[in-house]
Formats: structure tokens, sequence, C-alpha cells
């Protein structure tokens, strides 16, 4: 069990989960405690952020270290879904791969080269091993986690159009979709982006009070429904993607303020490739998010993303001379760390 970035979630190796996709995900749902809304008989935190699942393998991949699969575990339903990447959770997988063997350490740093199943991108994590032994002490700090800890850097350079096929499925900077004008964008997460002044709320609301709002919810699952065929995934009503986030002007010296429905519950905070679909959805001029987003100027731009408990910085070089924007390399910086290691037994054998 890790802390990745803000989210925390059960790291397995691949070998000894099993190989038949049906009787893992029995087994994920029994060791989470699903579907329960307090996962009580389980390891599950009753969260999404916390009902999260690495399964981690040696890669057969030219030039790659571990190919990584995310597998997001529903809290309150029997179902495993494997159709988004998770940065947060990623953030562990280079110490998890050192840790188990896979990934020979060096002095000081340890590049990890990481296979993303879900969407077949990669991602390279830096990872702190002073003296050949990972470590995860250290002075940088996220918000959304109390502390500090050593830095995991993570960097990749095929996020757009990882899952929908394109920047903009649609190739446009702007859609009206069930009356809405929204941008539908893929880099790195299919996301539905929207002004929350358009959805009837200021942005400024808690996640509790955004999660009691049945209308605007019953709203954006409406959008969502009509969007998905449009970025190319189908019929979406039993996945967790697009992300649907409804932006607003930063108060903190941001690029902008998301609220994002992960798809049905609130982010207590936002997920690190959904930061950088919105980041970059700020970038087209047309989008609906340029309007109230503040950008500064440079090829190389860090973004500081603004959510619930702080903000979460994207550091993106891009050519501006092409239309939408080229994004060349998108970065970000989390932090891990090392909960337990142990066994969790599944229902039938506890």
């Amino acid at each position: 069990m890790m802390r990745g970035g803000t989210s925390k979630g059960a790291y397995f190796l691949a070998s000894d989960l099993p190989q038949d996709a049906a009787a893992r995900d029995a087994l994920l749902l029994s060791v989470m405690g699903s579907p329960d809304p307090r996962q009580i008989d389980g390891i599950g935190g009753a969260d999404p952020l916390t009902s999260k699942v690495a399964i981690v393998e040696r890669s057969a991949r030219p030039g790659i270290d571990v190919d990584y699969l995310f597998a997001q575990v529903f809290v309150d339903e029997a179902r495993v879904g494997y159709a988004q990447n998770c940065g947060n959770i990623l953030a562990g997988v280079g110490y998890f791969a050192i840790e188990q063997g896979l990934v020979p350490a060096g002095d000081p740093v340890t590049h990890v080269t990481i296979y993303m199943s879900n969407s077949g991108q990669t991602a390279v994590a830096e990872i702190a091993t002073p003296g050949g032994k990972p470590s995860y002490r250290g002075e940088a700090h996220i918000d959304g986690v109390p502390g500090s800890a050593a830095p995991v850097p993570l960097s990749f350079t095929d996020a757009a159009g990882s899952t929908c096929g394109a920047l903009l499925p649609t190739g446009n900077a702007v859609d009206e979709v069930a009356g809405t004008k929204v941008t539908l964008i893929d880099n790195g997460m299919p996301v539905v982006v929207m002004l929350a002044s358009d959805m009837g709320i200021s942005g400024e609301e808690t996640r509790e009070e955004l999660d009691a709002n049945s209308e605007l919810k019953a709203r954006l699952e409406k959008i969502r429904l009509a969007a998905g065929p449009l970025m190319n995934l189908g019929d979406v009503t039993e996945k967790t993607i697009p992300k649907m986030t409804m932006v607003s002007a930063p108060r903190h010296g941001g690029c902008d303020s998301p609220r994002t429905f992960i798809p049905h519950r609130c982010h207590a905070t936002i997920g690190v490739f959904g930061a950088i679909s919105v980041a970059t959805a700020c970038l087209l001029p047309d989008s609906p998010a340029a309007g109230v987003a503040v950008i500064p100027e440079g090829a190389t731009k860090k973004l500081a993303v603004e959510h619930p408990t702080g903000a979460l910085d994207v550091l993106m070089e891009i050519d501006e001379g092409g239309s939408p924007p080229e994004i060349k390399r998108a970065a970000f910086l989390r932090t891990a760390r090392k909960l337990f290691v142990g066994s969790v037994f599944p229902h039938e054998d506890g």
C-alpha cells in the first residue's frame, strides 16, 4: 500500500494476481471491500481516491523498464475500471519497481521508464536512490498532502490523444454539447471542460455542496453521455471517463480554478492527467476556459491549476506557431510514500 500524489492504493506484482480478467477483478473487489459505501470489509478507504490499484510487471518492450496497469475499484458498485490512467498512483510505481527488484537502483537517482498500459503512453519517473537505496525523505511538498517527501518528477511527450486518438477528438476548441459550450480534450485524460458559470455555480463551492447538487449532477451526466461518442469513447454509461471539469478564474495567483467530477463524485483535489488536460484547454484561444484563465508568457509555461486544497503545478513546453498549439512536453512533480508491505486476504480466505 502506497500513497502516490494525493491518492492511495494497493500495488501488486502482476504475477501475484489471477491472469483471468474476471477472476482478477473479483479479487480486487474483495480486497478493497466493494461494493460498500464504507468498504468496511476491505482495505479501501471509502473514497475513489483511496480505492485504487497499480498492477506492475517487468516490461518486454524495448527501452521500457516496467508496464503499469491502473485499476479504479468502484466503492459502492461491483465494478473495476481500466479506461483511464492515474498520474498520482503513477508516482509510486518507480519506487515499487525498484523495491520489488524489477529495476536496479542507481545512485543518487534512478530513472524508471514506465509504460502505462491503460493508454499506451510512456512516462519517466525520477526516483531518489542515494547509495542505491530508495529514499522517501525529502523537502518536496505538494498541496493536499501534509509534510514533505522526496520529489518524484514525472515527464512524458506522448500524452496528446492517448485515449481519444487526438488532442481535440472533434477537431474543435469549442463544441456545443447538450446546450453547453465545452472543450472536448485529451492530453493524458479525456476531459470535458466548461465554464462553472455556465453550469450555474461559482466554482467556490465545497466538494460536499457540489456532491449534494442533484440538478448539477444530472446535467453533467447528460453532457457526459453525449460527449462520449464525440470523443471516440463510445457509450460511456459504465465508464469512468470522460471527467467533467467546470472552470472558473484563479483566486490564488494560478492559471485557473477547476472543479472536477470523476465522473459522478466531486474530486477532493484534481487528478494529475486531468490537470494537464484542463491546463491545455486554457491554452486554446477559442476555448471556454481561455476566457477565465491567466497564462504566463514564454514557450515553457508553469501553470498552477488550483484545486480545493491548493494547486498542482504543470510544466508545459509548447510550440505556439500551430493551431492548436503543439504540446511538446508535459511534466509535473509528485511525491510518494510506502505505507506498508504485507499480505491482504480476499473474502473467501479471510
